[in-house]
């Protein structure tokens, strides 16, 4: 029998909060486990770190001016659901399938979920208590926590399922979306200890582009509605970003820890049911986030913390437990591997690669060297970061702020001098001292923007002009 599929997608879930990538200011025993018990991917990444593109990715397999979700809003302000998707092919091919929870890509005129057996999904990001989800009959409303009832609709649908079909489960938690809110059994959590603070909390963005001075994503840009409680009188700015940090970081700890109970429960009951030999698992986020790192938060830029993304897979009798893979690899590639994971042959359209045979232990020698990537929402309203995009090998890292948008909903007509920035990630693995214009790099340069092109012309990209329609 083809193997079943469990893909977890988180919001938000930064690498340095989860325990089995080494974290310092939390564990997360249920995702570490799953870690333990098959590959730990180090070099993920997102290629566009916004909700709704990640997600077009993921289903499409396809970069952002393909699949038309450049921003948080496509072309049409909404999803075409009626493209070529992993779930889709793997519903012709005899799978069962399903998604519950956050979906926020649409919902009516073509943007539902299509190739799903059932679906309950979050109007775009959802509420962290007594949620509604939509679904084809309707809306319905839970009371509880979004988390728990996430998972207590994803283990009701296996229940109900087919027991001699092969199944691919989606489970797309809200969860640690900002504004955090815990549940009431984790508000205490952390509450007696300070947490470590990166080494770059204080940061103040010299040697970069001008883009990073200017992105409003400080601690002092965090609201009344993250803090929940007014600073303290008397603080020096040093002393207020540390107590900004610490009830940021707490709060979306607090999140978190619920998160990897849950997911902890799917686990179980694979295990209980006798599911867990035959099911492939897989536990992701749709892009990164900062957590405190340049003394931000939240994501769009292209470093580490924002494009990083976590990857755990488990599949008994394929992957070795306790293994890590090194290769770089990118959200493209997730829809042709699961695709690959149920025997069925990727379509041209997609843009990633299997990861089938990495997770076998074998790297193919004509295995990528870069990941490209694209941000689209020049100057934002609520943040105002701009627009770039470049290009992360395992040793650097060329961006180019082109200084205006390509017509991207959500973005801002005002223009900026193009700016480019390098990061040595050898020596200079935090990403504080642009090389760009050091004439020791100059050779550097050259090449990555010669694979920056090669990379473009590969994926069909356009970025200095309008965006492609797909």
């Amino acid at each position: 029998m083809r193997p079943n599929i469990v893909l977890f997608m988180t919001d938000d879930h930064a690498v340095p909060a989860i325990g089995a990538y080494g974290s310092v200011i939390n564990r997360t025993p249920a995702v570490d486990g799953l870690a333990a018990s098959g590959m730990r991917f180090d070099n993920t990444f997102c290629t566009n770190a916004i909700c709704s593109p990640a997600r077009a990715t993921l289903l499409t397999g396809t970069y952002s001016h393909v699949n038309g979700m450049t921003s948080l809003e496509g072309p049409d302000h909404t999803f075409d659901a009626s493209q070529p998707s992993f779930p889709e092919m793997l519903r012709e091919a005899g799978y069962q399938t399903a998604i519950i929870g956050k979906w926020h890509l649409g919902h009516g005129g073509g943007s539902d979920p299509r190739g799903f057996d059932h679906w309950e999904i979050l109007p775009e990001h959802g509420v962290y208590h007594d949620p509604t989800f939509l679904t084809a009959e309707g809306e319905r409303t839970y009371k509880g926590y979004v988390t728990d009832i996430i998972t207590d609709l994803a283990l009701g649908w296996l229940d109900r399922r087919d027991p001699d079909r092969p199944f691919a489960l989606l489970i797309q938690h809200k969860a640690p979306h900002r504004a955090f809110e815990p549940a009431d059994r984790h508000r205490n959590l952390y509450a007696n200890e300070d947490l470590p603070a990166p080494a770059t909390l204080h940061d103040d963005w010299t040697d970069r582009a001008t883009a990073a001075g200017e992105a409003r994503l400080r601690m002092a840009d965090l609201q009344p509605f993250d803090l929940k409680e007014p600073v303290p009188e008397g603080l020096s700015e040093h002393e207020e970003r540390e107590w900004r940090y610490q009830r940021y970081i707490k709060e979306y700890l607090r999140v978190i820890a619920g998160l990897d109970e849950n997911v902890g429960r799917v686990l179980h009951f694979l295990e209980t049911a006798e599911l867990s030999e035959g099911t492939a698992v897989a536990y992701t986020s749709d892009h990164g986030f900062f957590l405190g790192e340049h003394g931000w938060f939240d994501k769009r830029f292209m470093y580490d913390p924002s494009m990083r993304i976590p990857l755990v897979m488990r599949w008994p009798g394929v992957v070795a437990p306790g293994s890590v893979n090194e290769d770089l690899v990118a959200n493209v590639d997730f829809a042709p591997t699961l695709l690959d994971i149920a025997g069925v042959e990727p379509p041209a359209r997609m843009q990633g690669r299997s990861l089938l045979p990495l997770l076998r232990g074998e790297t193919p020698d004509d295995w990528r060297t870069g990941v490209y990537y694209r941000y689209y929402m020049h100057l934002d309203r609520d943040h105002n970061v701009q627009a770039s995009y470049g290009v992360r090998t395992r040793t650097h890292k060329l961006i180019h702020y082109p200084g205006h948008g390509s017509g991207a909903s959500g973005a801002s007509d005002e223009r900026r001098e193009p700016e480019w920035e390098l990061f040595d990630l050898v020596e200079d693995p935090d990403e504080l001292h642009n090389r760009y214009s050091d004439p020791q790099y100059a050779t550097v340069v050259g090449e990555l923007k010669e694979q920056l092109a090669s990379l473009q012309e590969q994926y069909g990209d356009t970025p200095e002009g309008v965006v492609p329609t797909r």
